[in-house]
């Protein structure tokens, strides 16, 4: 039988949807997917070849366990020259993402400890929080705040076992770029309350309108946060499980232990890709972020026209996330959606329980499929 902890961990509502579309299309079914959190374009060409370049010359061994000391230094150029992050090589850890996300669970929270996360916000920083024996506290993200964290919300939820803090700017599932009024209220009270940060800033180069604010440029916040992000979103490379996470020496150092004992390194070759993927030509990148734009209003206009929907317009990411009227389970909604009209979306209830009453939709898609599938939601909501 298997453990307690893994039995109280919800499963990923985003991958049992993916593994269930799948089977529909290998039955012949006409799926159109928007629940996937994965751009459709093509990793790069240079990235690609220089990751063949990598394998064609034997580079297939361990690396060291914090990554190759290429990759660091190009990791800490970036967030030394984008984010003003007061960084070297020594505070980066080249790690998977998720991984990391672990490690930082697992390397600072002990049983009982409180977390407080987003909600909604996505399902694996609940995940790790109770593998950990933690406790998840959800904080409210209300719909007519654009789904922005309300610093008095946290400050409200702190108590003495309030260890850690997450952020997720650009935000999973809802789009929301928080502003920088917030993110630095966040951090006086993290530090007023001696409160970790786990910054995940995956998504923090698809951005429509302002710049990016990283939480850790905050004097005295360097050594209290985790900041995690990586090349999955940026550079359409979800498949090759690279990312990284930057804090404080010593906090790397702790965090290094648990990867030599787990994963040993990352990928050899695949770091030798992100390596170029950092310091080589960005224009792939800066096309498939203006391309996600052109989606995202697309499919906000069309959107626009269901009665029963509203929805807010996300700033980053490439996700909607839609508020319906009619009285039903979203869980319920996205399994009739699926089955009937043979879209597949993503329950709000996913993503936490103040999500119920949404569902997300990923344009990652084609601007065809966009259209065809937000005609086929239109149609289906009318029949609810």
């Amino acid at each position: 039988m298997v453990s307690k902890r893994l039995q109280q961990i919800p499963a990923s509502g985003t991958i049992a949807i993916s593994n269930l579309v799948s089977q529909l299309k290998s039955e012949g079914v006409d799926i159109i997917s928007f629940s996937m959190g994965e751009p459709d374009f093509v990793t790069p060409s240079n990235v690609v070849d220089a990751t063949k370049a990598s394998l064609d010359r034997g580079f297939t061994h361990y690396t060291p366990s914090t990554g190759i000391p290429e990759l660091r230094a190009a990791v800490a150029n970036r967030e030394k020259a984008v984010n003003n992050l007061d960084v070297t090589a020594k505070n980066v850890l080249i790690t998977p993402c998720k991984h990391a996300i672990f490690m930082t669970a697992l390397g600072y929270l002990d049983p009982g400890d409180e977390v407080l996360l987003p909600d909604p916000g996505w399902v694996t920083y609940e995940a790790v929080v109770k593998l950990c024996g933690a406790v998840p506290v959800y904080v409210p993200l209300k719909y007519e705040n654009g789904f922005v964290l309300d610093p008095a919300d946290v400050e409200a939820l702190v108590t003495p076992k309030t260890k850690m803090i997450i952020l997720n700017t650009p935000a999973n599932p809802t789009g929301c770029v928080l502003p920088v009024d917030t993110i630095k209220a966040i951090a006086e009270i993290a530090m007023a309350h001696d409160i970790m940060v786990l910054a995940d800033e995956i998504y923090e180069n698809i951005i429509y309108s302002g710049k990016h604010f990283s939480i850790a440029s905050i004097p005295g916040m360097m050594d209290r946060t985790i900041t995690i992000s990586g090349l999955s979103k940026t550079a359409a490379m979800t498949g090759w499980r690279v990312g990284w996470a930057v804090s404080s020496e010593q906090n790397i150092k702790d965090l290094n232990k648990l990867q030599s004992h787990s994963v040993s390194c990352c990928v050899s070759f695949v770091q030798e890709g992100a390596v170029e993927a950092l310091n080589g030509p960005q224009d792939d990148i800066v096309n498939m972020v203006n391309q996600f734009k052109t989606r995202r209003d697309l499919a906000l206009d069309l959107l626009s026209e269901i009665d029963s929907l509203e929805c807010q317009v996300p700033e980053g990411a490439f996700y909607l996330f839609p508020k319906y009227s009619q009285d039903i389970p979203s869980a319920k909604l996205a399994e009739k959606m699926l089955n009937e009209a043979h879209v597949a979306i993503t329950p709000g209830t996913a993503f936490g329980p103040h999500g119920e009453g949404f569902f997300r939709i990923s344009y990652a898609a084609s601007e065809d499929q966009i259209r065809a599938g937000i005609d086929r939601i239109k149609t289906f909501m009318k029949t609810l």
